[in-house]
Parts: structure tokens; sequence; C-alpha cells
């Protein structure tokens, strides 16, 4: 091949889309249009248009309707299923996106994308010119040649002359003989019955030419060292014709009728517009991400989402009190204005103010620098005067206000002596509230997908990973812009949003009622932080790596030799290769998989070293994320740990925590209750623990108004043992411990939509055997199954389903025709409106304690809140009367047709209370 040309590239488009259908995830978008295929073509053209950037190009695809072939054989590809709904919905936004990137797309009607591929091969090699085809179709090997290679870009293979000889015994010349005495299943070539790939290679390398030459020398095959051999010439006499005519139907035309020559095959410029409508619809956030901020470097207007003009935006930098003094104006005549802070930490804890920045209306904003230190910075206002100007305006709870993520900004200023009153909306909440699983809720993900608009990223004006700046380092000619940028985008992110949340009545109500006020209580306890005992966590942790070396020292012993207990690869080595255990399930890559659940499954098979293994991970989970780290996380300042909650994250309205992540701490192990012994009360104070007692079971019991269930729970029954006695037909008296374990997991099973077999392998009994209890559990609580059923039906007829509180979790894959896609959310559709309300009561609660706790101004403070469970530092005389409210106020959260039961608990620590 010559170098110096540029090879002509041809892309098996139809190739392609099928093998990245059935090859890579199924993605959807937030509506549940399939996506998956289309991204998986779209990111091989564009790896190919990097690597040959100067070549001629082409996609090329079958058109519909019948072609040459069909007519030689009525069979021809007749067995092939119809391309599935979820593919077929994929090949338009496909096509339209090959064209809008402007690359050259052809369907050449009565014959295939093979023929057309061919065709332009064999133009362009007669010329001279090199050939690069990418497709994955083992039939394009015939095609091979000097000038023409096969690339596939899915597996990284490249196939030239010696290639092909090297794949397929024979050489680029002898593919389609090759192809047409063995047949093709997948394109329904008969070939000749009983010969395979073996049989094919055999006849063609032991006669040395291609079928004329066999069919001229049959006497011949009975010497050949095939299998079968002496009964071969009969064999190919008898299907002489068919053998002939698998061979027309095997051989890709190269003489098609084509309106197109190879030199007219340059790609064009993409046409930026077109892409960015497309990769909006098709919600490829990334590439329609990149293609804004491509626009907006050129200074090119794009149209946005919302319904605001493309206009330039007007960002001022406020260096004099005159300006300051205009500015403060224009925020108390706005009915609502949006506010953003610039400080040198992601972690409010530690972070210091740089700067502020305001916007009162959409493309116009200012940015006030405070602190900003690199050498030839412009003189600007007094940090400490500016707030003193500011906080009468941000303290005032009658004057409405807006943020992204105001707990953050709330934080960074109660440092400063400024407590925020009066957020009325936070765009990351309001976006959360209305559809918390369509995206990502940070500004720059919301800005893509509700305005269209891409953002100024920190990384841009900041730099990534050790040489990155701090916001103070910046020079203001890049901070201050982004920074006013932040407030602008907040403010129309806004105005977009709460319409959409008032026109819905409920969800409005959920961000108002519920998640609005809780972020100041969140606040409040980020700030007030728990106290832990670093030397208990040293000795905690030095015992926990003398556990893990003699850990070590027992899989040495066990595998026979020592290895890294860390490293997957040579665990792989020593469980599959050297100890022969059964290969469970493979990676992605292909290897033996060594992931938990796979050494929990060879462990229950009574395999010693897997058991081992896993012990030595826990226990090194724990050292590494809590015991050595959790002492590192004490703020010099306060001497406590913040954690930092995060309303909108989980899907169902959970709250999860980070730095450090409370919610993972285990409670089952002696390990992990000795990590909980650590959150200690100061002097003079008591750890309480208030938990809600089967929250879920309850809210269950309330929706799915079965009388059993509702029974059990007001007469205030164990209701694992009146499911046992239920199920097992049995008396109360009478429930064994292993059959109220059972039950309990029944009981949490359904909740969580576990099939027969998942509860067979929790319990230890036969599918059949757990089949049985399900259906029993059905027929004496019917009322469940009856909720089941609806809330299916629900999901699949809204697209939705709802808490008790009205909010809603959306499921796109409810309706996908990828049937392990669509049970998975038909057992989120029947687990979300129990979870998503059991956080709804808790979050509720929240809401009334701290408001009580600050009206009372009792000496108690609530300083985490994990799960169902709300953990309070209490001064030592007010234990009883804490108790008394904290318990009033948590059953009070919601109104239910069973009693919600809360149980305190008072110790030292949170292992005692608890």
């Amino acid at each position: 091949m010559t170098d110096s040309i540029a090879p002509l590239v041809l892309v098996d488009g139809s190739s392609y889309l099928y093998r990245a259908f059935h090859a890579l995830p199924p993605l959807t978008t937030s509506t549940g249009m399939p996506t998956g295929a289309v991204k998986g073509v779209l990111n091989m053209l564009k790896s190919l248009r990097k690597q040959y950037p100067d070549s001629p190009f082409a996609v090329v695809f079958d058109a519909k309707g019948p072609t040459f072939r069909d007519a030689l054989f009525e069979n021809y590809k007749s067995h092939r299923p119809p391309m599935p709904d979820d593919l077929r919905a994929q090949v338009e936004p496909l096509h339209a996106c090959v064209r809008a990137l402007g690359l050259p797309l052809l369907c050449v009607e009565g014959v295939e994308a093979d023929d057309v591929i061919g065709t332009l091969a064999r133009h362009s090699a007669e010329a001279g010119c090199p050939v690069v085809i990418s497709t994955g179709d083992k039939d394009m090997a015939q095609l091979v040649d000097e000038h023409v290679t096969l690339v596939n870009t899915m597996t990284g293979t490249v196939l030239d002359v010696a290639g092909v000889h090297e794949k397929f015994g024979v050489g680029p010349e002898l593919i389609i003989d090759y192809l047409a005495l063995m047949g093709d299943k997948v394109d329904n070539i008969p070939g000749v019955p009983g010969v395979g790939e073996k049989t094919a290679l055999g006849l063609l390398t032991g006669l040395g030419g291609n079928m004329d030459v066999i069919y001229a020398n049959l006497d011949k095959v009975p010497e050949l060292p095939i299998r079968g051999a002496k009964k071969l010439p009969e064999k190919l006499l008898e299907h002489r014709d068919m053998a002939y005519l698998s061979r027309q139907l095997a051989t890709i035309k190269v003489d098609c009728e084509l309106d197109v020559k190879v030199g007219e095959l340059m790609p064009g410029t993409p046409d930026r517009d077109a892409l960015i409508e497309l990769y909006r619809s098709l919600e490829f956030k990334a590439w329609l991400d990149e293609l804004l901020r491509e626009a907006k470097a050129a200074g090119d207007s794009v149209e946005t989402v919302d319904q605001t003009p493309a206009v330039e935006a007007e960002y001022e930098t406020i260096l004099d009190q005159q300006r300051l003094d205009h500015w403060l104006q224009q925020l108390r005549e706005a009915p609502l204005f949006a506010f953003d802070t610039e400080t040198t930490s992601q972690y409010a804890q530690q972070a210091e103010l740089v700067g502020v920045s305001f916007a009162v209306e959409p493309h116009r904003a200012a940015y006030v620098p405070l602190a900003h230190s690199y050498m030839g910075v412009p003189q600007q206002l007094d940090r400490d005067q500016v707030l003193a100007q500011l906080k009468p305006l941000l303290e005032d709870p009658a004057r409405p206000k807006l943020a992204q993520n105001a707990k953050y900004d709330i934080n960074v200023l109660a440092h400063y002596g400024v407590e925020v009153r009066g957020v009325a909306f936070d765009s990351m909440l309001e976006s959360y509230v209305l559809d918390s699983t369509a995206t990502r809720h940070d500004m720059d993900s919301l800005a893509l997908k509700y305005l269209g608009t891409g953002t100024t990223r920190f990384e841009d004006i900041a730099g990534k990973g050790a040489k990155q700046l701090t916001f103070d380092q910046i020079a203001l000619e890049q901070a201050a812009p982004y920074a006013a940028e932040d407030a602008d985008i907040t403010l129309r992110l806004h105005r977009t949003l709460w319409p959409r949340l008032e026109e819905t009545g409920a969800l409005a109500s959920v961000f108002r009622d519920i998640e609005m006020p809780l972020m100041p209580v969140l606040a409040r306890i980020e700030r007030t932080g728990t106290l832990v005992d670093a030397r208990l966590l040293g000795e905690h942790s030095r015992e926990l790596g003398e556990k893990m070396v003699a850990l070590e020292r027992q899989a040495f012993e066990l595998a026979g030799e020592e290895f890294n207990l860390g490293s997957p690869k040579q665990l792989c080595a020593i469980l599959y290769e050297k100890q022969g255990l059964p290969v469970l399930a493979k990676t992605a890559k292909g290897q033996p998989s060594t992931a938990e659940s796979v050494l929990a499954e060879l462990a229950d098979q009574g395999h010693a070293l897997p058991q081992v293994i896993m012990q030595h991970r826990t226990l090194s989970k724990l050292k590494s994320t809590y015991t050595d780290r959790l002492p590192e996380q004490i703020n010099p300042r306060t001497g406590r740990i913040h954690t930092s909650y995060h309303q909108a994250v989980t899907a169902t309205g959970r709250l999860s925590s980070s730095d450090p992540n409370l919610q993972n701490i285990p409670i089952r192990t002696a390990e992990g209750r000795r990590i909980r012994q650590a959150f200690i009360a100061p002097a003079g104070y008591r750890i309480m623990a208030a938990d809600y007692s089967q929250i879920e079971l309850r809210i269950m019991a309330h929706l799915a108004q079965d009388e059993g269930l509702l029974d059990a729970f007001r007469q205030g029954l164990d209701v694992h043992r009146a499911t046992a006695a239920e199920v097992f037909g049995v008396s109360l008296e009478e429930v064994t411990a292993d059959q109220r374990r059972s039950a309990k997991a029944i009981n949490f099973g359904l909740i969580y939509g576990m099939s027969a077999f998942g509860l067979a392998k929790q319990i230890g009994v036969d599918r059949k055997q757990s089949q049985d209890y399900i259906d029993r559990y059905f027929a004496r609580y019917p009322g469940v199954l009856r909720y089941m059923e609806n809330t299916r039906a629900q999901a699949a007829d809204k697209g939705y389903v709802e808490t008790l509180f009205g909010r809603r979790l959306y499921l796109p894959e409810i309706h996908s025709k990828n049937q392990a896609m669509r049970k998975g959310a038909e057992r989120t559709a029947i687990n979300a409106p129990m979870q998503g309300t059991a956080a709804d009561i808790i979050k509720r609660a929240m809401i009334e304690v701290d408001a009580w706790l600050q009206d009372s101004g009792l000496d108690a403070r609530v300083v985490m809140q994990v799960h169902d469970e709300l953990v309070l530092e209490v001064r030592e005389d007010l234990i009883d009367q804490v108790s008394t409210g904290l318990q009033q106020r948590m059953s009070a959260a919601a109104s239910l047709d069973v009693p919600l039961l809360v149980e305190t608990g008072v110790g030292d620590n949170w292992d005692e209370a608890h």
C-alpha cells in the first residue's frame, strides 16, 4: 500500500449498526428513545476520521427493498428475524448524524452495502489508490488485495492478504468459493449440505484451486485427508447447482452503477447547528457540550432552548464603591435575585471566600472580587466592608433569593458572620424534584439540558491536575466572566424550571414544603459536625492491620504461594489456573471475574480461599475508608468531622453523604460497630439515636391497603413473625427463628422485587419451595399483589410512579423492548414509592425537629442523618424531654393507616445509642 496517498475509507454502516446494537449496552434518552447503536457507530466514525483525517470517506448502508440476490434465490436471508423496533428507531437518527458530520452517505437500491463498497474499492484499487474497508463482515475478505485492507474498528483487527490467509486458511481469491461450499447461516446461503469450514478448507487447499478445479477433479477427492472424503464426490455432484448458486450469492458485485465517483467522496464541513439539534434530541451531552463550547469560543450565537433570545451577555466586574452601590440598589429593587460565591475549596467548611456574583435579569450579571491574590491583581474592595453592606440583603427572610446548590453558599457565608435567609429557590433542587433521573444536577449539566447552552468549566480557567489554580489565583479577566455566568445561568435555569414544577402542582409542593425547608437544616447539621475519638480509631486501625496480616498469611497457606491479594490478575491465576475453581462469571474483557458476588458464590460452594479474600477485602475497606481516614478528616478549626449531605443524587429522594460517607458504615459486624463507637458525645452530653421501625413495610401496608398487614401493625405484632405464621400455616407462638428469618427475607425481598430464584438463594431452599412461599404470601396478603400489579400498570401508563407526597420517579426504561431493562424498571417502580415515601418522611421529620430545637432553645442538636435514623447530641439533663419530643415529632411526620413507630436509644457513643 502506498503510504503517501491517503486511503479511501469505506465504512460498512449496516454491519456496524447491527453489531453496535447487539454488542453495546442499551442506552435510552429520558423519554425512552433508544440511542445506544447510534452512539456506538458515531464513536467508531469519529475514531476513523481522526485516524484518516485527509481521506476520502463514505459510510454505506443497505437500502430498503429487495436486491438482485432475492431474485436469484427466494430464500436469501429469509430466515432473518425482522429488525428489532429498538434498532429500527435508530436508523434515521444515525443517517441524519452521519450527514450532519459532513460524511458522504450512500444507500443504493437493488444491491447491498457490500456491493457498493466492493465497486468503490475496485475503482479505487484500479486507480492505484489504497482502500481501507471498515467492517466486521467476513464476506468482505474476498475484496482484499495489495491495495485493499479490512479494519474491524470494534476489535482493532486488521486484515491484509497475509491476514486473510492466517484467519481463514485460504487467500482472498478463494474466499467466495470457501463461503459457497460451506454456506452462510447468517445470510441463508445454502452451500453444500455436510460441508463445513474444515471440509471446505480441505477441498480448496487439497486440490489447489477454486470450485471449478474441485468439480474438475472429483475423482481425487476420496484421497484427500478429509473426514468422510469417500462420500464427498457424491454430495458435491448432487448439490452442484446449489453450490454454484451459493457462489453467485456470496460474490460481492464490483461493477454496480453508481451516481458517485471516488473523487467526489471527500467529507464536507460538519453542520454544527444540525448536530447541536441532533445531539440535543439524542441527549449526547458530552458531544453537545463540546459543540456549544466550540461555538461560544468562536463567538457564534447558538439558539437556546429556554425562551431567552441568543444575545451577548453583559457581565460586569465591580471594583469600586460607586458600581457596588448601583448593584446593591438593583438587588434591593429586584423581586428575586440570584447569587453565588467563589471560594478556594469545594468543601464548604474549609473554603475561604474569594468573591460574590449576582444576577437580576437574564444575560446581565456582576462579579465582586474580594480576595484574589495573584501578582498584579487590581485593587479590590474590602471583603469585610462589602459583606457588611450585603448582610442586610442576604439575611432578610422577606427578600427572595436564588442560588444553585445554595447550601454550600449558606455555609461559606456563615463562616463570615452572614446568616443567609430567604432563599426561596435553588435551581439544583428544582431540577432534582422535576426529574431526578433526567440528568446530573450540577450547573454545567443543567445548562446543557434545559438551556441548551455550554458553560465555562472551572478547568477551562483553572487548569487540571496538580497544577490546578485555586480561584483566588485566577486572573480577573477570566474569573469575573466565569463567576458572573454562574449567577446568570442560575437565574435562567430557575425561569425555565419553576414554571414546569408549577404545572405539576404536586412537584411544586415537594420542592416548596420538603426540599427547600430541609436545605438550611442540612446546612446547620453540616456546620455542627460530629465528634470522633481519633485515639480509638487509631487503635482499631492497628488491630485491623494485624487481622489483615493474619488473613494474608492464611491466604498464602491456602494458595501454596505468596501473591498480592489486591491484584485481580494474580488472584485470577491462583483461583482459576492453579486451584482450578469453576469460572462463574467473566469481566467485560473476557477474564474470569474476581468480583465480590463471584467470591461469595465460590465460598458458598465450600472453597476456603475466596472466603479469606472476602474477609481481607472487608477489613481493608474499613481501614482505608474509616479508621485511617476519619482522623484525617477532623477539621482543625472545630475539632469535628463535617460530612456533606447531598439532596440531589439518589433517584428516590434519599439523602446521601460524602467526606465521610456516613451511610455505609456497617452495623452488622463487630468491626463496623467499633467504628460507630468512635462517634462520641462531648463532656456533659449524650448521643441519642432515633430510628423509624420497619418504615418501608409500614408504608407498604398503607399503600397496599392490605387488611392482613394493616391489622398486624395496628395490633403491634412482630410483622415478620406474623408473616411467618401466615406463610407457614402455624400459630404465632409456634413460629421458629428460622421461619421468622425466612419471613423477613420474603417481606423485604418483595419490596425490592426479589424473584423466586433470588429468595431461594437467600434463605437456602430450592426455587420451587421459594415460589411456593411467595404464592402463599400473596394468598394471605392479596392487597400486596394488587398493589404491585397496579403500580406496574401505572408506571407503564404514566412513565412514572409517585410517593405519598407526590414526588415522582420517572422510568424511561419501563417501555424498553429489552426484557431485562423493562423488568428492572418494573422492580424499581414497585420499590420507589416506598423508599421515596420513607425519604420524604424523614426529611419532614428533620424540618420539624430542627424548628422545635431552634424555637425551644433546648441544648440539643442533630449531628447526623443516616437512612431512617437521626442522631443527636443532647445535654445530659434533657434526655427524657428531648426523647419524648423527638418521638412525637418523628411519629407525626406522616399520617399513615398504621402507627409510625419511632425507637430511641441513648449512649456515650453512636453504637451504644443505636
